[in-house]
């Protein structure tokens, strides 16, 4: 049950990451143009958000699915790493910290852990 609901909790992030790039496109577009990336990479970036949350609730590839996710949240982090703006560092580590949870997700899914 605890799992269950810790699962659909970390899918509100991606929901709500899908949801915020299919309302507002053009603040991811212009988020990814400024690091010289291409802006329909935010159309792939939502599919990946909201099937990444349907896995997590459905608890289907959780394995998988959590490590896609927090290599995913690792990559992205960079966009956040503005050392000057405190906000954007609370977000970079938020990341970080979803990551940390996911990867623990992946770990107790993927099968044993070696270490």
């Amino acid at each position: 049950m605890m799992g269950r609901a810790g699962r659909v909790l970390l899918a509100g992030l991606f929901v709500a990451g899908a949801v915020q790039k299919a309302v507002s496109p053009e603040i991811v577009e212009g988020l990814l143009a400024g690091y010289g990336l291409p802006a329909w990479l935010a159309w792939p970036a939502l599919a990946f958000n909201a099937f990444g949350a349907i896995a997590l609730v459905c608890g289907f590839w959780l394995g998988p699915v959590a490590l896609a996710l927090a290599i995913y949240c690792m990559l992205t982090s960079v966009f956040h790493f503005v050392p000057e703006d405190g906000w954007q560092m609370s977000i970079f580590i938020k990341n970080w910290a979803i990551a940390g949870g996911l990867l623990i997700l992946s770990a107790d899914n993927l099968g044993p852990d070696p270490s």
